[in-house]
């Protein structure tokens, strides 16, 4: 089969990113969540730790004017022209490129739907769920009681919308934006990985 992407943005605590790991060993092809981080700091030089503090996430470098930037393996070309939020998401957006053009692959947020949108074979979804199965979600992910994962939810999607609105054209959650927007409680994790799924095999063979 021809290589493809399919670009999951997502709810904090929707299980998009359990979602994606089903997609991913049902298809066979590689799972990119954190690991964009890893490989654009490979690529540039400067240290995963940065790329990680940035991610998703407008207005970091507020909190960094007296920090020094650490580096990899010192790329003074990108650092002598200045270290930006933007430097950062164009280093991050060749890593996702670079990622696409060798291998069919899933992207779990980080503007990769934007990222790609010539890429000529993508299916973009974006998932959300209930309120109360995303605070359940964190809950048991993380520990916390159901007010601090009611804080969780509300404050990481307006991190996630804010990032994405500012470098994208289309607006984060919202169905003009995606192929296919899916309420992860309906049909539950593996029920919608299976949509998802019947979905992209769909749209793809449209595209062949």
């Amino acid at each position: 089969m021809e290589k493809f992407v399919i670009n999951i943005g997502r709810q904090l605590g929707s299980g998009g990113r359990a979602i994606g790991h089903l997609l991913s060993d049902a298809f066979g092809i590689a799972y990119y969540d954190k690991e964009i981080l890893t490989l654009a700091a490979q690529e540039s030089g400067f240290s995963e730790e940065l790329f990680a503090r940035n991610d998703e996430r407008k207005g970091f470098f507020r909190s960094l004017f007296t920090t020094s930037v650490p580096l990899m393996g010192g790329n003074e070309s990108i650092y002598s022209g200045g270290l930006s939020e933007e430097n950062l998401f164009h280093l991050q957006s060749e890593a996702i490129r670079k990622a696409a053009s060798d291998h069919s692959c899933i992207f779990i947020g980080r503007c990769a739907d934007y990222v790609l949108r010539d890429f000529p074979r993508c299916v973009n979804v974006f998932v959300s769920a209930d309120m109360p199965d995303r605070v359940a979600r964190l809950c048991h992910d993380r520990q916390i009681d159901e007010r601090t994962a009611a804080r969780l939810c509300v404050k990481g999607d307006d991190k996630r919308a804010a990032f994405y609105n500012f470098y994208s054209s289309g607006r984060w959650g919202e169905a003009s934006t995606y192929h296919l927007c899916i309420n992860s409680s309906v049909l539950g994790i593996e029920g919608t990985a299976d949509y998802i799924k019947d979905f992209v095999e769909r749209r793809l063979a449209l595209l062949s």
